[in-house]
């Protein structure tokens, strides 16, 4: 095993992350306590070894006083060999296994285990919770918080290990000298601490609001360059600026506030540290006039001192960064962590391959209010028809389609997919079950092939390719071209898709719905972005695809559903008529009222308004 493969930072892990500020600490860790403690040590082997430092200049000097000069190096052999070995053997043999523990096993695994955690986490969040946020500001609290473990991490051992093993074997060594000395030393470290404990919560209050004014300059920044084609068809980009500066101006003043503390933290901790060597070096002085030191006594007390006083500089300004990073830590916890809204039941069960049969049993939802979503909706849709729902906008039809995702919970009711109720299953094997092309495609920044075969990754090439050419995908494809020379199926297609037109995006949400082939196939408005040639050439491919499938089709386009089996109207949250196309212009009823007044094959305006 190599010694980076010490700490296995992508082990799952089957707890939720706590709230509390500590245990959480301890959940992004968990798994490497045991190589933390032996970095731990490390870094206190090194820490002691400067006052064996102090210890051993101090032997020199009163080796060196109290011998003949002409005879030093003949009597004081073995101290002037244990000085060499300990100078250029041991104390650099210990100092690179500190930096190697650190450098090479706890730095590069801590932060990929904590943003592996996380990551993991947030994806099993609710629908909901993205919506409510930027994702930009999501993804900075990830990286923030993985950022600020391992700095934290790395600094208690680097920096706390070693300077608590310096100064307790500095007390050490001055009671050796004199006690008084070493009271002197306690006394001083003690202001030290109080210090310490004055600032750092205060530190660690405007870090926390830095880092969440940060959090938000970057979500801003995101939510602006991820819809620039709008702020530009809209001539924005003046309104965009204001917005984001008042943003980089708040984070300015934290930044400033976050400052001015640090400025006086240093100030107080450095002039403490300035008193210490005359606090030290004047006592071995005083001694030593008395007869009660040795000159090497001055020297390893001056030395101790001048080193303690340094370490203070260094350690006041490493504490200052570890509490600005329990701050950020605290910041992105409370963002990223609360409680799954949506999870599975206990002892969900994996949902086998299914025939298809769907219903809505009494299912009503409102997104948690008094109006809006589905009111007291029964359906049953039996395995391989073929329903069309039409209403106008905000009438539940994407509601419908929601619960049969269980992208939300009924408020009351149930959904149930071949008499099983969606909510005793997996939610990853009931989605398994069901394909879907929505009006909004969804791209990743990858290779034209890698978004197809998100339907099925185990799909071969010319699987893909074939996928492609029923979607009537794959003549465009072999068109395309990055910037960074790759074309056709290798073509990366830019974020959400934007180097696509939407009728391209939808032909390749197409291709990897087909390639996908569950026996539930939800189309939401799945051709709304095409033109007339293609939809007409995709109805086709449509038309192969639903054979043998549940399929619900959501459409404003009524001629893309004319063919249905079954249409359902619906209209303020509730199925208001059910029937065949035919039957449904026979009865006169809403749904003839929309066919007689669209327009290109539209629902009319004047209903999408209500």
């Amino acid at each position: 095993m190599k010694i980076s493969d010490f700490i296995r930072p992508f082990r799952p892990v089957d707890t939720a992350p706590p709230q509390t500020l500590l245990r959480f600490i301890g959940w992004c860790l968990g798994g490497t306590w045991r190589v933390l403690s032996v970095a731990g040590i490390a870094s206190a082997a090194a820490g002691a070894l400067e006052v064996a430092t102090a210890l051993m200049l101090g032997w020199v000097i009163d080796a060196a006083t109290g011998s003949d000069p002409g005879n030093f190096w003949r009597d004081q052999a073995p101290l002037v060999t244990l000085f060499v070995v300990f100078f250029i053997v041991l104390r650099p043999l210990v100092f690179a296994s500190n930096a190697a523990t650190n450098s090479v096993i706890v730095q590069p695994n801590i932060g990929p285990q904590v943003q592996s955690r996380l990551l993991r986490w947030v994806m099993g969040h609710s629908v909901r919770y993205f919506d409510e946020d930027f994702a930009g500001r999501i993804t900075q609290k990830q990286m923030q918080v993985a950022s600020a473990v391992t700095e934290f991490t790395s600094e208690f051992i680097n920096t706390i290990c070693f300077a608590f093993a310096s100064l307790i074997g500095s007390i050490l060594m001055l009671f050796a000298i004199d006690w008084r000395i070493a009271v002197a030393l306690s006394v001083w470290f003690g202001v030290y601490i109080y210090l310490i404990r004055w600032f750092m919560p205060r530190v660690r209050v405007r870090a926390k609001a830095r880092a969440n004014a940060r959090a938000v300059v970057t979500g801003q920044v995101v939510d602006t360059i991820t819809n620039i084609k709008t702020v530009k068809l809209f001539a924005h980009a003046d309104y965009e600026d204001r917005v984001a500066l008042l943003a980089m101006g708040d984070y300015r003043e934290k930044s400033v506030d976050f400052g001015l503390l640090s400025a006086w933290f240093r100030f107080a901790l450095m002039t403490l540290a300035g008193v210490l060597p005359v606090l030290l070096t004047g006592g071995a002085v005083w001694l030593w006039s008395k007869g009660q030191a040795s000159p090497g006594d001055i020297t390893a007390a001056g030395a101790m001192s001048l080193r303690i006083a340094q370490m203070t500089g260094w350690v006041s300004f490493t504490l200052m960064g570890m509490y600005a990073q329990v701050g950020e830590i605290e910041d992105g916890m409370h963002t990223l962590t609360p409680p799954h809204e949506l999870v599975d039941a206990p002892g969900a069960t994996i949902l086998p391959a299914v025939r298809g049969e769907v219903r809505f049993d009494d299912v009503s939802f409102a997104y948690g209010r008094k109006q809006g979503g589905i009111n007291h909706v029964t359906l049953h849709i039996p395995a391989g028809q073929r329903v069309g729902v039409v209403g106008a906008s905000g009438a539940g039809k994407s509601t419908l389609v929601s619960l049969l995702l269980r992208l939300y919970d009924t408020e009351s009711g149930a959904v149930t997919v071949d008499g099983q109720d969606v909510r005793g299953v997996t939610q990853s094997s009931l989605r398994r079950q069901i394909g879907m092309v929505t009006q909004d495609t969804a791209m990743f920044n990858r290779a034209a092939s890698d978004n197809i075969r998100y339907g099925r990754p185990d799909a071969t090439d010319a699987q893909v390719i074939e996928a492609a050419q029923r979607a009537e995908a794959h003549d465009f494809i072999l068109h395309l071209q990055d910037a960074r020379g790759r074309t056709g199926y290798d073509a990366y297609l830019g974020e959400r898709g934007v180097k696509l037109s939407g009728g391209q995006r939808q032909r390749i949400a197409l291709a990897r719905t087909i390639l996908k082939d569950a026996p539930i196939l939800v189309l939401d408005e799945a051709t709304s972005a095409l033109d007339s040639e293609v939809e007409a050439a995709i109805q086709d491919t449509l038309a192969i695809a639903m054979q043998g499938k549940t399929v619900l089709a959501i459409a404003h386009r009524l001629s893309t559903i004319a063919r249905m089996d079954r249409i359902i109207v619906m209209d303020q949250g509730t199925i208001v008529e059910d029937g065949t196309h035919d039957s449904l212009l026979a009865s006169g009823g809403v749904y003839a009222r929309y066919w007689n007044r669209q327009s290109g094959g539209f629902i009319g305006l004047e209903e999408a308004a209500e």
